[in-house]
């Protein structure tokens, strides 16, 4: 599907926009000018994301909390033990039928 295509099978309205001359060159320089919409758009969404994720940087929202996350309540470091334990047993269970043969 081309971008254009995506951008409106999202399900749009037009927008009128001004832009600067030079803008408009240097974009269709890059995409051409068929794929100006579908440049703003991926622009657009990209600068929203960007900003979403600066706003909860600045926020003192934590990044997780232990009822989303309760293999962590015993602190991470204890979690990353039990995960490299429970590797190296699986790596031992896989090696040892091989060191029979």
């Amino acid at each position: 599907m081309a971008h254009w295509q995506w951008a409106y099978s999202m399900g749009s309205t037009r927008a009128h926009i001004v832009l600067p001359e030079a803008l408009i060159a240097e974009i269709d320089a890059a995409v051409g000018p068929r794929g100006r919409s579908a440049f703003l758009v991926e622009t657009a969404q990209a600068e929203l994301r960007r900003r979403r994720l600066l706003s909860f940087l600045r926020s003192d929202e934590p990044a997780w909390s232990e009822k989303a996350h309760p293999e962590l309540k015993g602190g991470s470091t204890a979690w990353v033990g039990k995960l490299r334990k429970e590797s190296d047993q699986r790596l031992q269970a896989a090696i040892s039928p091989r060191a029979r043969k």
